[in-house]
């Protein structure tokens, strides 16, 4: 994993003039390929359909926590495949290469903060006696965590725009700033997967003793939501490393311009992860419950009929 001092190993191609496909080599370009048009253009409208689904789904059941980190993280994907489409008919736009680059690489940091609070949810749910911190903790820890990812990452985009075309110097500084944000996301996801691991092999062990589902009917949802956050995580986790190695090899490495690769691990992931966020919404799993998970209408007991909850408090270990 590169460190914050990791500096990009190749400039960004420095254009003196006005260029165009006519009067220019595709190498001179910002990005030494065509971007597909029907490509972005398809995640462009996936991530603009995920978003009005996000904001109908969090009016109705309230999830507005959520529904601000959805919907920040979604309109920053719809923005930067909109720079990734305006690259498409001039690779030599460096506005367009501004936009897509720097929106493509914050926006998720939106989306895994919301994972963060679903996942404050399911603990509540099951019982924070398993887990070995409180699920408020999880939410503070992470999110804060999450939201220092996304100040150096826009800080560091910030610094990249305002780098003039001649100063090198000063847009390597910013990219670097921005790969330090994304390898500090790989962090802080690696230990949330673990402490999610964790947890849900600790709740398994006791599964002998414990019958979960939600009242007729809903289970499913449930499950799918759990299912939800854990396709998000490993994606977004795989997408974090994948952007941390592009962009420390520089804007003219093989990796960067690698067009396949890109809508792949970063176009094609995101899309799944949102997908499952926005099918499986939590406003549907929790019942409209979402400010107070506990009160939904769980059916967890032991064979003693305690509440799950309760139970997990004396399995504390």
């Amino acid at each position: 994993m590169p460190t914050p001092s990791s500096q990009v190993s190749a400039p960004m191609p420095t254009i003196t003039a006005p260029c165009t496909l006519d009067t220019c080599p595709l190498d001179w370009a910002l990005v030494r390929y065509m971007p597909s048009l029907p490509g972005n253009a398809l995640y462009l409208v996936l991530f603009l359909i995920m978003l009005l689904v996000q904001i109908y789904q969090g009016l109705r059941s309230r999830t507005w926590s959520y529904l601000a980190c959805m919907t920040g993280g979604l309109l920053l994907e719809v923005v930067g495949y909109g720079g990734r489409l305006t690259l498409h008919s001039n690779p030599f736009n460096f506005s367009a290469f501004l936009q897509y680059l720097i929106c493509l690489t914050i926006g998720p940091a939106f989306i895994t903060a919301a994972i963060y609070l679903c996942f404050g949810r399911v603990i509540i749910v099951y019982g924070e006696g398993f887990s070995r911190i409180k699920s408020r903790t999880y939410a503070i820890i992470f999110v804060t965590c999450d939201l220092l990812c996304l100040v150096l990452q826009a800080a560091g985009g910030a610094v990249t725009a305002t780098a003039g075309r001649d100063q090198d110097g000063l847009r390597h500084t910013g990219v670097n700033i921005m790969i330090t944000g994304l390898a500090a996301q790989v962090a802080s996801l690696g230990a949330f997967m673990a402490l999610a691991i964790d947890y849900l092999w600790r709740l398994r062990r006791h599964r002998q003793s414990q019958s979960c589902m939600f009242s007729s009917g809903g289970s499913w949802k449930w499950t799918g939501f759990l299912w939800g956050i854990g396709i998000a995580t490993s994606l977004i986790f795989i997408r974090s490393i994948f952007r941390t190695a592009e962009l420390n090899g520089g804007f003219s490495s093989d990796l960067a311009n690698d067009e396949i690769a890109f809508m792949i691990l970063e176009g094609a992931s995101m899309v799944v992860a949102c997908g499952s966020m926005s099918i499986f919404h939590p406003g549907l799993s929790l019942k409209g419950h979402w400010k107070d998970p506990m009160s939904c209408p769980l059916k967890a007991q032991q064979d003693d009929g305690l509440p799950l909850a309760e139970a997990g408090q004396g399995n504390r270990h």
